[in-house]
């Protein structure tokens, strides 16, 4: 009795033993395969659907071999040598797993093998963007220790803004080297300023820069301007000679500005200059050797000129050794702020109060394009501030440009030839600037405006100009 029932009780344990073992191995997250002696896959979990969204009928029972030819369960069937926690790539499915695969034997002879994996692609996913990060990081804080290694000449440059600082990077690298430097960019977008930055953080820091406008120079005085000229060399010429700009740079920086006005003629003389750091005087026979080091600008399309053949290719080729490019203001408004900030403490120590724009104000010269660049801003700044006669710069206090003739935002930019709004908004500034130069005196004001006094207080209320009483 005893036996018997020891022997029913085995069964369902052994039976329940095989269920259970079953369930465990659905139940869990991570994929088990088990393959035969000729790869054939024998058993898949239920995980096997979950996690690679492939049904189990579409593999049991098919060669792995066929499936995944280069998987690691294979390797571990043919060697005999388990793997444990290794990151793998399933080639079919392009997914990237771990796990552990080892081998189980009849009478010491491999029969199969087992593997149990998980899907780690958002694992994988998340480490590349994590390096990612890491390198942008790296990457931010190598530029700002560049920028913040600046030599104190580039401080002048105020802004922020990420295509403005690697420009300047290069600049002050380029500064400790003796190469030509072009500076390419818009009028008004400070190529100046950059030009006496890189000279200042030079070894020639202590020697003179010359400027030089080549669009300023007449043609016919443009070669005895650079090189000087000797007594009698012309009619008029001054008595005992002149220096040159180029003797007057001797042994420091000259800044050849709008070098793309530069007639062909002129651009050839120059180009023997730069080759041969030397030259001679109008009218002289006597060659003069310089040490000098040149940085040219301009705001002209040089490749285009060289295309078109009004640029010397040789010229262009000797002077663009390292072109520093500066991004026109429209480009990087995320500066605007800093900048009016900067101009608005110079003008404030000139009208003797502090001075700052309203939310409108900063919203108008967020949408503006600045086609004059920052000297543009510059000039608007200057404007408010002296027509604002207090310390907050509102819309009214803006040029004729910016406002209608009752002092709102106008976007008259794109209406140049509206020619009444642009007669009223010009009449509106010329009265501002008149109280101001008349230091708000009525009687003064009309006077300088040539109005009657009727006249001008009409315009007054037309144009929502309020005066203290």
């Amino acid at each position: 009795m005893f036996v018997g029932t020891h022997a029913v009780t085995t069964k369902v344990i052994r039976k329940w033993d095989n269920e259970l073992f079953f369930t465990i191995l659905n139940n869990i997250n991570d994929v088990v395969l088990v393959i035969d002696s000729d790869t054939v896959i024998v058993y898949l979990n239920e995980a096997y659907s979950k996690v690679l969204g492939v049904p189990v009928s579409n593999a049991l029972g098919r060669r792995l071999e066929e499936l995944e030819p280069g998987s690691r369960t294979i390797k571990v069937l043919r060697t005999g040598v388990a793997s444990s926690n290794n990151v793998g790539y399933l080639e079919s499915l392009d997914m990237n797993v771990v796990g552990s695969t080892f081998p189980f034997y009849d009478n010491g002879k491999i029969i199969g093998a087992i593997s149990i994996f998980r899907n780690v692609n958002e694992v994988v996913q998340l480490k590349s963007e994590l390096e990612q990060t890491k390198g942008i990081a790296d990457y931010l804080k190598e530029q700002l220790e560049q920028w913040e290694k600046l030599p104190h000449s580039f401080k002048e440059y105020v802004g922020q803004n990420s295509r403005l600082k690697e420009t300047l990077v290069l600049a002050a690298k380029v500064a400790r080297t003796e190469s030509t430097v072009l500076i390419l960019g818009e009028s008004g977008v400070g190529k100046e300023v950059l030009a006496r930055a890189v000279h200042n953080s030079s070894r020639r820091k202590d020697k003179p820069m010359i400027k030089v406008n080549c669009a300023a120079i007449p043609e016919d005085l443009i070669e005895s301007e650079l090189f000087g000229y000797e007594d009698g060399a012309f009619t008029g010429a001054k008595k005992g000679g002149k220096l040159g700009k180029f003797e007057l740079a001797n042994s420091g920086t000259i800044f050849l500005d709008e070098i793309g006005d530069m007639s062909l003629t002129m651009q050839a003389k120059l180009l023997r200059v730069l080759q041969e750091k030397e030259f001679e005087r109008v009218g002289g026979t006597k060659t003069i050797k310089i040490d000098i080091r040149v940085i040219a600008a301009t705001n002209r399309d040089l490749e285009s000129m060289v295309q078109n053949e009004t640029f010397r290719r040789d010229l262009y080729y000797r002077l663009n050794i390292v072109p520093l490019i500066l991004t026109p203001l429209r480009e990087r408004k995320d500066d605007l702020l800093a900048l009016s900030k900067t101009f608005l403490k110079q003008f404030a120590r000139q009208v003797d109060y502090e001075l700052t724009l309203s939310p409108q104000v900063m919203s108008i010269f967020q949408a503006y394009d600045w086609p004059g660049n920052i000297r543009e801003l510059q000039n608007v700044l200057e404007h408010a501030s002296i027509v604002c006669g207090g310390d907050m710069i509102e819309i009214r206090h803006l040029p004729a440009l910016f406002t209608t003739a009752d002092g709102q935002y106008s976007s008259v930019q794109n209406k140049p030839y509206a020619v009444k709004e642009n007669v009223a908004r010009f009449e509106k500034e010329l009265i501002l600037l008149a109280l101001a130069n008349n230091n708000n005196n009525r009687t003064n004001t009309m006077k300088s405006l040539g109005i009657s006094r009727r006249a001008f207080y009409n315009k007054l209320h037309r144009y929502g100009i309020k005066m203290e009483d």
